[in-house]
This record gives C-alpha cells, structure tokens and sequence, in this order.
C-alpha cells in the first residue's frame, strides 16, 4: 500500500473507502422477491455519533413512526454467502463476490449496523464507522410480501 493510498494516521481515505465498497457491491444485486443493486453513502457525523433509530431516520428524513430493524451483518448475508452443492458455477462465482463484500465491509468499516427501514419495500442500510469519523455504507432494497 503505497502512501497515496492512505491518509496521515494510515487509514484509507473516504474516498477510498467508498471506492472499495463500490468495487466489491459492483454487479452484485441483492436478491429477495426482487432484485437490487447496492449504492454507496457517506454521512458527516460527529466522531462519537452512535448508529441508533434516531440517527437514522433523521438521516434518510423518515417519519418517526417507520419501522426499524437492527440485524446482524453475517445473519443479512447469510443465505447470499453461503455455497449449495446444487449452485452451479456462475451461482459459486455470485457466493465467492458476496463472501468479497462482506470482508472488505469488515475491512473497511466499525461497528457495523445492518438497518431494515419499512415494511414490504424495506430499505437496507449497511452503517459503519470510518477512520474520519464519518459513517459510511452500502444500501439497498428488499422487498418482503
């Protein structure tokens, strides 16, 4: 890692950091009873800002009464990262870029929330911490009937 890829206490930058949530989300879309892409986000916080249902919904300017879910990262991509004896080739090749993701999540962010915001249309957010200060993540949508 040379130099320019870090900023002055050795972490990535936020640019990077999106960067490599990007590269890893590329072409992945989150399967439910439909499909979606996942888009990245930063959000400006302050240093100390704990990932609670408040923060949340102020952030994504959601009315108060909207369902909130907190669930574990592993248990969200549980079924995306796990290989079947029945997957074929390209199905393997999907669970190894899911299995990519969700290291360089790890990798990349702290104290890691996985958000479910709504019912039916539920809106995901994936929220971490950055060496900044910051949050940032990946979001999409799944949709549950």
């Amino acid at each position: 890692m040379s130099d320019t890829n870090v900023n002055t206490n050795g972490a990535f930058s936020n640019d990077q950091l999106l960067d490599k949530l990007k590269q890893a989300s590329d072409g992945l879309l989150f399967m439910s009873e439909s499909e979606y892409p996942f888009d990245v986000f930063l959000w400006q916080s302050p240093e100390k800002q704990l990932v609670d249902t408040e923060l949340v919904l102020s952030k994504l300017d959601k009315p108060s009464n909207t369902k909130v879910e907190f669930v574990d990262l592993d248990s969200f991509f549980e079924v995306a990262t796990t290989e079947e004896a029945w997957h074929s080739p390209e199905d393997k090749e999907i669970v190894h870029k899911y299995q990519n993701l969700v290291k360089v999540i790890k990798e990349t962010l702290s104290d890691i929330k996985v958000i479910r915001l709504g019912e039916i249309e539920i809106d995901v957010y994936i929220v971490g911490k950055v060496p900044s200060g910051g949050l940032a993540g990946l979001c999409t949508k799944v949709i549950e009937t």
